[in-house]
């Protein structure tokens, strides 16, 4: 650990994880697993994240569950990962079915079960779970392990996109685009590009790029910014 003491707030959380309160447990974990305040250690964060799980408490089973999956601290173990998520999504904690939900969308470790990961999305999403509304919405819009209905995908784009996902926000701003709603559509791209990924932000800056004389410039070279800050170029148009 740092000898550098710990700002406050955090050294309150490092303490309360000593006296073993639960969610301050998870959350000195996920400092160790990556801050500023100290170096990481990702088999540090698994061993805090352990004794959270282990006391059942959902967040906890949520985050070993992440260890998991990606190696942090341990060895990739998909099925123990969708093991933890489940226990967690059973205790009501929606971060762990929507991590379950991604795995059996994506047969990682498991055959792919498209319904099964639609029902997962579902009920998070019916739960306030952002992120599992936009996907929602799009199994809803696609018809993957359902019927298509592109009616309720829109309402749940939007739901998302008010919950501050930055995907639901960018799906909407495209639906919108779709009806002629252009205005409209910029104001939710402008949310989006706060938060957005190096992916969204490139399928933004297509979306804006095609929008011709109905682009913001401003908005699409603040899109160009924020790739530049991550170390991609931006893609230029063709010319006409």
């Amino acid at each position: 650990m740092s000898l550098t003491p710990l700002p406050p707030a955090i050294e309150e959380i490092h303490q309360k994880a000593l006296k073993g309160h639960l969610l301050e447990i998870v959350q000195w974990g996920q400092i160790l697993l990556k801050s500023v305040h100290v170096p990481p250690n990702p088999s540090e964060a698994f061993a805090w994240f352990k004794i959270a799980s282990d006391a059942g408490f959902g967040p906890g089973q949520n985050m070993l569950g992440r260890c998991f999956q990606f190696g942090w601290g341990c060895h990739k173990d998909l099925l123990q990962a969708a093991s933890l998520y489940e226990k967690a999504a059973q205790t009501g904690y929606e971060w762990g079915r929507y991590n379950l939900g991604i795995l059996i969308m994506r047969g990682m470790g498991q055959p792919q079960n498209l319904p099964k990961a639609f029902d997962l999305f579902r009920i998070a999403a019916q739960n306030g779970h952002a992120k599992s509304m936009n996907l929602y919405a799009r199994f809803l819009e696609e018809g993957w392990g359902t019927v298509q209905n592109t009616s309720d995908a829109l309402i749940w784009y939007r739901k998302s996109a008010e919950n501050g996902d930055y995907r639901g926000q960018h799906n909407y701003a495209t639906a919108l685009v779709d009806k002629g709603k252009i205005d409209e559509a910029l104001d939710w791209w402008r949310k989006a590009i706060l938060t957005a990924t190096s992916d969204i932000l490139l399928a933004m800056h297509r979306q804006i790029t095609a929008l011709h004389d109905d682009k913001d410039p401003d908005l699409l070279a603040h899109v160009e910014e924020r790739l530049k800050e991550m170390g991609i170029r931006p893609p230029h148009p063709p010319p006409p």
